[in-house]
């Protein structure tokens, strides 16, 4: 009884260190998983950061020209502003002459009439 006590023993102590064993492989195993995982995470946030900066430049330099056009077109209309009080104040000038004109005309004929 006790041999067999021993054996059962034995094969319990065996049974034990394979299960250890294969305890030890499984834990090392998601160990190295895990660490691919973390490796691969890491890469993606590295992608994830790169594309983000290029995305940002991008956007800054089309900010950047549609300030300028605006800028631009600003100016533009600015200039399309001062053009047209310009036109304006040269058609009053000319209908005032117009009317100078028409006046002394009138004027004229009537010495004529006369």
């Amino acid at each position: 009884q006790l041999h067999l006590a021993i054996l059962k023993k034995n094969e319990l102590s065996n049974n034990l260190e394979m299960v250890q064993k294969e305890l030890q492989e499984k834990k090392s195993e998601m160990m190295r998983e895990i660490s691919e995982y973390q490796d691969k995470l890491h890469q993606a946030e590295k992608d994830h950061q790169a594309v983000l900066t290029e995305v940002k430049q991008k956007n800054k330099v089309e900010i950047q020209a549609c300030q300028d056009k605006m800028n631009s077109l600003e100016h533009f209309v600015s200039s399309q502003k001062m053009e047209i009080e310009r036109l304006k104040s040269n058609k009053d000038e000319l209908n005032n002459f117009l009317k100078e004109a028409n006046q002394t005309l009138e004027e004229l004929q009537k010495i004529k009439v006369r």
